[in-house]
């Protein structure tokens, strides 16, 4: 069987779905799987590359491959590839091809929708590179050294740096991570030596009455008992030191535990807060990628779980380790060879506590993606509780949470498994530790060697050596659980913003408004967006986009809120290109109005405020004023103190897009971008929002995509788009006259507008 390595560019399903079906000393080099047939119905496909052959494995509709590649019989081809044999990839409207050809044409074709589109540009990458006599860069880890990316749970090579799904860098080995938390109670180095000290003298306290009991033992009662009349002034004193050491303990630990806990809950709340910031300085394109309650369950659940660590796991973990050294150092003082003997069980710990770590860190991994997993159900369904009840779906979404519920469950089970069996081996390798020293230290008693007093005291510290040693096993689990949810953490640390302010950036100030758009192009991974924009719009002009669906109008909105950056070209804003600006400075610039308007929980008054959180009432009511929203506002209970519910649900969709409208006005900004203001309300509210944005827009630069284009009459200039390109320029008059795109799209939605009436009569 030919055996060769797996790459990024060979996922492990492939890699063991080509061991049997590829010769001799042939390398598989790249794998693309087409999930579309010739009739453009969902099938999934597979092509490979090798350095001999282009290889195509075809099944019909509906076919499932296991997790081993297993699946139905495929149709297979193959092509040697030969000097003019060439791979080409070609997209248009979120579906692509890739096409085999050689000097006569194209010989065959792979067709896939945009999920599929990377793989195939990857493969092309590969042949391009292979006809030049150059490979491109690629990691081999062993088959067997596979990890999970703790976002997406893809499949990531040791040797990889980020995930080749979703872009996440692979995640550190458990204690760096968990070091990794060292730093953020670098601030707290007072209360943390406070509480190192209290462990020890905590620890020194809880020594103190086994040690007192030799004493006791041997100088007075094994004497008594034997008909003799020893000193027994000193049993006071005895009994004295006993209680006293437990009281001591008592309030010893007491104080350790509040001061460990304090830190910890700092430690965490620095965590959380530096994890939910970063979050905030994150590209859009991050987000895209990210469910809502993965991320909330990291910022929270796995936040609380490093904590719980932190306070009681660390704790107990530092308080066992100097209860076994200071006890290791004891027991050899009172007799070296009975110390020995308790060290016979040790190595049989350590080699059960590495055995098992790994298989709970996976674990662990495999947990936390299940959980969030939960978490997302709830993220979507409460907020999304109407769509839910209007389409009579609670049964459907209870089976959903059912089943992530139940794979939570599962994958707990699998782990509880794991730690029940490693708990039982290390509970029977200490009882046997325990009864080896009783072996031993009767042995020594019958022969004199040691004392009755000498035997009960050892007893006593090997039993509690014994428990801590067991105690300090049973942190494999809490570390490998709080290492699982440190990586998660980090996973998010760890990500670098796409978009971020250039190390020379400067302060716009107040911007005049000027928008150059020079050669734009822009890609969605491997999707071409945009091509070849240019466009130029005066300070205060107001342009409007027009085009279909996917014609690159709420790309260019997004490159202009710099949400996104310019694959090539650029964008100039007063003559300098966007990317100089200081990114918040900037966005203060810009106004944004969107078809769906986004309110926070909260009152009127603090939803038209998020833009300017210092505003004065009156400078709210002004711009309710502006937005022809005060009237409403007024009729509501409590006037601009009424809440407006979870994302505005207690008020209509006009009244939203109003108090956005408010929003945008309160910010004076410079350029206003509407995505679709008017397009989801009557006629009538329609007319209200008209006279406030004819407000919001004066004496600004001003770009609006309607989808009505009776909207854009007052434009000042439409810019008509398709498949990503500038097809005509120019105000509507005009435009029309040309019988060109926009008077074909005018036309066809008057139609339509004199069909719906008809029917209406």
């Amino acid at each position: 069987m030919p055996a060769f390595e797996e790459s990024a560019d060979i996922p492990r399903w492939v890699a063991l779905f080509l061991q049997s079906r590829i010769l001799d000393g042939e390398t598989p080099l790249a794998s693309f799987e087409p999930d579309l047939d010739s009739r453009m119905r969902y099938a999934p496909g597979l092509v490979v590359l090798t350095d001999q052959r282009l290889l195509s494995f075809e099944w019909p509709p509906g076919s499932r491959r296991g997790p081993d590649g297993a699946m139905a019989e495929a149709e297979a081809r193959s092509w040697a590839l030969a000097p003019g044999l060439d791979i080409h990839v070609h997209e248009e409207r979120g579906l692509g091809s890739l096409d085999l050809r050689d000097g006569t044409g194209t010989i065959s074709r792979w067709r896939f929708t945009n999920a599929r589109a990377a793989g195939a540009h990857r493969l092309a990458e590969w042949r391009t590179a292979m006809l030049n006599g150059a490979v491109p860069p690629r990691t081999t880890p062993h088959p067997d050294a596979v990890a999970d990316c703790e976002y997406c749970g893809f499949p990531v090579g040791p040797g990889a740096a980020a995930c080749g799904e979703c872009g996440t860098p692979v995640s550190k080995p458990p204690l760096q991570s968990l070091l990794r938390l060292l730093p953020l109670a670098r601030r707290y180095w007072g209360l943390s030596l406070l509480g190192f000290l209290l462990t020890l003298a905590g620890t020194a306290s809880g020594l103190v009455p086994p040690y007192l009991t030799m004493p006791l033992l041997d100088g007075i009662l094994v004497p008594y008992q034997s008909g003799h009349q020893p000193d027994t002034s000193m049993v006071k004193w005895y009994l004295l030191g006993l209680a006293g050491a437990s009281v001591l303990s008592w309030a010893i630990t007491w104080a350790q535990m509040y001061v460990i806990s304090s830190v910890s809950e700092r430690v965490a709340a620095d965590l959380r807060l530096m994890t939910y910031s970063h979050l905030q300085k994150l590209s859009l394109e991050y987000f895209g990628r990210r469910r809502t309650g993965d991320l909330i369950s990291r910022v929270g659940s796995d936040t609380d779980r490093i904590c719980y660590f932190l306070s009681v796991h660390a704790l107990d973990f530092g308080t066992n380790l100097v209860m076994l050294v200071l006890t290791s150092i004891i027991l050899f003082s009172i007799d070296a060879g009975m110390a020995l003997v308790t060290l016979l069980p040790m190595p049989f710990i350590a080699i059960a506590v590495f055995r098992v770590q790994g298989r709970l860190g996976r674990g662990f991994s495999v947990g936390n993606r299940a959980w969030a997993e939960l978490t997302s159900i709830l993220a979507d369904t409460i907020p999304g509780i109407r769509v839910v009840k209007a389409f009579a779906q609670e049964d459907r979404e209870i089976q959903r949470m059912q089943h992530a519920n139940q794979r939570v469950l599962r994958t707990n089970n699998r782990v509880n498994r794991v730690w029940a069996y490693f708990n039982a081996v290390v509970l029977l390798l200490t009882e046997l530790g325990v009864v080896i020293v009783w072996v031993a230290g009767v042995y020594r008693v019958f022969h004199h060697s040691v004392t009755v007093g000498v035997l009960a005291a050892f007893v006593a510290y090997i039993t509690r050596f014994y428990t801590q040693l067991d105690s300090m096993s049973r942190m494999a689990s809490a570390t490998e659980r709080a290492a699982s949810s440190a990586r998660r953490v980090f996973a998010i640390l760890d990500r670098k913003p796409k978009v971020a302010d250039s190390p020379d950036s400067i302060e716009p100030g107040r911007l005049r408004g000027a928008i150059e758009l020079r050669n734009v192009s822009f890609r969605y991974g491997a999707r071409p967006v945009l091509r070849g924009i240019d466009l130029s719009i005066a300070p205060g002009e107001m342009i409007g986009l027009v085009g279909r669906s996917g014609a690159g109008k709420t790309t260019i909105i997004n490159l202009l809120c710099r949400f996104y950056d310019v694959t090539d070209g650029a964008i100039l804003v007063d003559g300098v290109d966007l990317r100089r600006y200081r990114l918040n400075e900037y966005r203060r610039n810009v106004g944004l109005v969107l078809q769906e308007p986004f309110l926070f929980y909260g009152t009127v008054a603090e939803n038209i405020a998020y833009g300017r959180p210092g505003a004065t009432p009156g400078e709210i009511v002004k711009a309710a004023k502006a937005a022809h929203a005060h009237e409403f506002i007024l009729r509501l209970p409590n006037g601009y103190d009424s809440l407006v519910g979870e994302r505005g649900q207690f008020l209509s969709g006009g009244e939203r897009q109003r108090l956005s409208i408010a929003r945008a006005l309160l910010i004076d900004p410079r350029i206003l971008i509407l995505d679709e203001a008017t397009s989801s309300v009557d006629s009538e509210t329609e007319r209200e929002i008209q006279l406030a944005l004819e407000n919001l827009t004066r004496e600004r630069t001003t770009i609006a995509i309607a989808h009505r284009l009776s909207t854009l009459k007052k434009a000042d200039r439409l810019v008509v788009l398709e498949r990503g390109s500038i097809v005509e320029i120019g105000p509507h008059a005009e435009l029309l006259a040309k019988h060109g795109t926009y008077a074909r799209f005018y036309k066809s939605q008057l139609e339509g507008l004199q069909s719906a009436a008809e029917e209406g009569a």
